[in-house]
C-alpha cells in the first residue's frame, strides 16, 4: 500500500469511529430519557463502557491495519 492509501483508511477510520460514538451517544440519551431514577444512572455508565468499547475496537483496528502493512 501506498502512503495516500494509508491516511484514506485512517481518515475512513475515524469518520466510522465519529458515527458509531454519535449512534450511541444519541442511543443512550434517548434510553436515558426514557427512564428516571436510578436506572437513568446505570444507562449513564453502560454508555459509558459502549463508548469506551468502540474507542478501543477502532484504536485496535488502526493497529492491525498498520501492522498488516508492514
Amino acid at each position: 500500500m501506498g502512503e495516500g492509501d494509508s491516511s484514506t483508511l485512517l481518515a475512513s477510520r475515524v469518520f466510522v469511529t465519529w458515527v458509531e460514538l454519535v449512534v450511541v451517544g444519541f442511543g443512550g440519551t434517548a434510553l436515558a430519557g426514557a427512564v428516571s431514577g436510578p436506572p437513568e444512572l446505570i444507562v449513564y455508565f453502560a454508555t459509558t463502557l459502549v463508548t469506551v468499547a468502540v474507542l478501543l475496537y477502532n484504536i485496535d483496528q488502526l493497529i492491525q491495519q498498520r501492522l498488516g502493512e508492514q
